[in-house]
């Protein structure tokens, strides 16, 4: 079924963390999926380099709006109603700026994990989804708030739970 939006969220129809942030096959998916009218990217680092986020919009699928904004925005904005109306997928790139938006006001309940790529210091969890100690307690803590993580690449695949793979 397609999503609702969340409680407390206006617009907002899904939340994901994925460390490519928009990335084109993927997003595509998820926005026939969900019927998306825009994409919005919490990123502080990739708010304030116009190369990045130039890049990230030429990943968006032709016909869904961007919003490449700071973390303390995107809850602002988030909370004022601003994108009541529409289909909104809220992305972050890791479970840290997730906890902010949380500190910020968002009621979060949900949230999905994409692909979080191998990196030097990170370890495998599931396909896809690579952590590092501090990330994996960071996910524990969202958990802890009572936060359901999925972990779905895309929508065609199985719904899985990230509590099936902490050990």
């Amino acid at each position: 079924t397609m999503a609702e939006e969340f409680e407390g969220m206006p617009g907002i129809v899904a939340i994901r963390i994925d460390d490519r942030l928009i990335h084109g096959q993927v997003v595509a998916y998820w926005s026939n999926s969900l019927k998306l009218t825009r994409i919005m990217v919490a990123n502080d680092d990739v708010a304030a380099d116009d190369m990045r986020k130039s890049v990230l919009r030429m990943a968006a699928p032709a016909g869904i709006k961007t919003s490449i904004i700071p973390v303390e925005r995107a809850a602002k904005q988030i909370l004022e109603g601003k994108y009541a109306g529409q289909r909104v997928f809220l992305i972050v790139n890791k479970p840290a700026d997730m906890i902010r938006l949380m500190d910020l006001g968002l009621p979060i309940k949900t949230i999905n994990i994409g692909n979080m790529g191998g990196k030097d210091d990170t370890k495998p969890i599931k396909k896809y989804v690579n952590v590092t100690d501090e990330q994996e307690q960071q996910f524990r803590d969202l958990l802890a708030k009572g936060v359901e993580i999925t972990t779905q690449l895309v929508p065609q695949d199985p719904v899985t739970h990230l509590t099936d793979y902490l050990k």
